[in-house]
């Protein structure tokens, strides 16, 4: 188990190495470096293949790579963030299913976490698929590891077919508005949009998990926005942290609050037909009906939770 202070300790040498014009496996490998052999030497397999020409999937999805940053994870998800996952065990452990989840931070740093919490405690584990907003997919390097483990541009022509071939497909319906909203407002949900989830459920006959996670919404504290750096790397808004800008580089660093994610039972769909998907009616109160539960939980763990950063 890698301790909080190596992992810093690799964090400054990451910043250090991109200061002095390492391109970004480089300054990974130099990072390692100071890591246990065993995580030093997933780190660099890791970071070497992000330049290489490896085997993956037609969504870009690399399961070697996948299993290459696991160290990387479990330390995210055992030390850095202490996340308690429950209700693993209702997610489908084989066929199509699409998990709905509330969303905050500007990475998708909640999406990985839902992925370890079912790789840690499901009985039968496996990875999941995630739409990420496609701006993401224009910052070098961090959109090669998005696709690696796991990350689709999100759109419903790609849901759509992921879900067609029985894939596990979360979700995040609040989408800019989830992240994009200040401090100030955690844990209340944005609105869901016009149901299309819950369209591409009801036309693939996939169940609908709802998934409320606890934690997310304090990596990345909004306390305003910057115009500029926003049209700089193309987002729809970039976020003003206690860290960032201030400190640079380490700015971007999440904080280590503690996490709780909850899997709701799932919703069954496949009884309505697919034609139920052009009933408006029915498609906004399975989308409230979804909404709701998430908003439920997410003020019941907040409480079970207890103190952030404890």
């Amino acid at each position: 188990m890698v301790g909080v202070g190596p992992a810093l300790g690799a964090l400054r040498l990451v910043r250090e190495g991109l200061r002095q014009g390492l391109d970004a496996p480089e300054a990974l490998i130099r990072g390692a470096s100071v890591l246990p052999r065993d995580t030093r030497r997933a780190v660099e397999r890791a970071a070497r293949r992000l330049d290489g020409d490896y085997r993956e999937d037609e969504w870009g999805f690399d399961e070697e790579f996948a299993d290459l940053v696991l160290p990387f994870l479990d330390f995210l998800y055992d030390r850095w963030w202490r996340v308690r996952t429950i209700g693993a065990g209702n997610v489908p452990g084989h066929g199509r299913a699409l998990m709905v989840a509330n969303h905050a931070g500007i990475l998708p740093w909640d999406a990985t976490m839902i992925s370890m919490g079912l790789l840690r405690e499901h009985p039968l584990p496996r990875y999941p698929r995630f739409l990420v907003l496609d701006w993401a997919f224009s910052l070098p390097w961090v959109s090669v590891a998005i696709r690696k483990v796991g990350g689709v541009a999100a759109s419903p022509f790609n849901a759509l077919r992921l879900l067609e071939s029985d894939q596990l497909v979360a979700v995040f319906p609040e989408g800019v508005k989830g992240t994009g909203k200040p401090f100030r407002e955690r844990y209340r949900l944005q609105r869901f949009g016009r149901g299309g989830f819950v369209e591409l459920a009801l036309r693939t006959g996939s169940p609908i998990v709802p998934v409320a996670v606890v934690g997310s919404e304090e990596i990345y504290p909004k306390l305003g926005e910057s115009a500029s750096l926003a049209r700089a790397i193309g987002s729809p808004f970039f976020p003003l942290t206690p860290l960032f800008p201030w400190l640079g580089p380490a700015g971007v660093v999440p904080l280590p609050s503690r996490w709780l994610i909850e899997f709701c039972e799932p919703i069954p769909t496949v009884h309505h037909g697919p034609d139920a998907a052009d009933d408006r009616s029915l498609v906004l109160e399975l989308s409230e009906q979804v909404r709701d539960t998430i908003q439920a939980k997410l003020l019941e763990n907040v409480v079970r939770r207890g103190p952030a950063f404890a």
